[in-house]
């Protein structure tokens, strides 16, 4: 029988079901924008569903029907100092690296606006699921900024850089279709479906060795950042410390017995 905790900050709703943490924006007047307060909330969930070994992923959706997170809090953006806004970007981008290197899949469940900050979280996510209704786009440029939380760096690499810049320069908003028509979201599902859908996804990696999913991640993540021949020999590297597990052991026997494998996660 699987316990549920739940723990409330100020602007974050943290649940553990199973093996999977729920992580809920929760600031649905604002449209869950990301004032500071919220983005320590969101480093201290995400530090500890990383530390929790029974947490194996995580789901980041937002509270309310309209907004996954509607972009930053320009109430506190405006007033921002040129070193505190590079502060404010320095810190945000760190806390999206905590997230996209977690060690486990993070399931971002879009369930309205993905604007901006909002925009940039979601990518830094393993995988991003849509609901129906979500829009996406960077528009920090009809505010006088420009992205802040990796939007230069990421988007390009998700959707290519002729996209990207579009997005950006323009600062237009996209739909749903279209981002999974780029390649920005990995599907698209009716609002009803969103959570279970990011649900299968999480049991479907479960299934799977533990470790062998940790070093896939940190490999396509370490990988993406270097050359061919760099990332060739990290993939190896890696596929010489699975060959070494016990997982690996029961997995190989387990294909060879014809039966399901047990999967320890050592």
């Amino acid at each position: 029988m699987s316990t549920a905790t739940e723990t409330t900050f100020a602007n974050i709703m943290y649940e553990k079901k199973g093996a999977i943490a729920y992580v809920t924006l929760n600031r649905p007047k604002v449209m869950n924008a990301l004032s500071q307060a919220t983005w320590e909330d969101l480093e201290a969930t995400f530090t500890d569903a990383r530390d929790d070994d029974a947490v194996r992923g995580v789901i980041l959706t937002g509270a309310g029907d309209k907004a996954f997170i509607a972009g930053a809090d320009v109430s506190e953006l405006a007033h921002l100092t040129a070193v505190q806004a590079e502060q404010s970007s320095a810190y945000g981008q760190k806390v999206l690296n905590l997230i996209e290197n977690l060690g486990k899949p993070v399931i971002a469940a879009i369930n309205g606006f993905a604007l901006g900050g909002g925009c940039e979280t979601a990518m830094a996510c393993t995988i991003r699921i849509a609901s129906e209704n979500a829009k996406f786009g960077q528009p920090e440029v009809k505010l006088g900024l420009l992205p802040g939380g990796g939007g230069t760096q990421r988007l390009p690499r998700l959707v290519g850089k002729g996209r990207a810049l579009q997005l950006i320069l323009t600062g237009g908003v996209i739909s749903a279709a279209e981002a999974y028509r780029i390649g920005l979201v990995n599907e698209v599902v009716p609002p009803a479906q969103l959570i279970a859908r990011a649900e299968a996804i999480l049991g479907e990696i479960f299934s799977n060795a533990p470790l062998a999913v940790k070093f896939s991640l940190q490999a396509v993540n370490d990988g993406v950042e270097t050359t061919m021949a760099e990332g060739l020999a990290l993939e190896a590297s890696f596929f010489g410390l699975c060959a070494g597990t016990e997982d690996k052991k029961e997995g190989t026997t387990a294909f060879l017995e014809k039966r399901k494998a047990q999967f320890q996660g050592h």
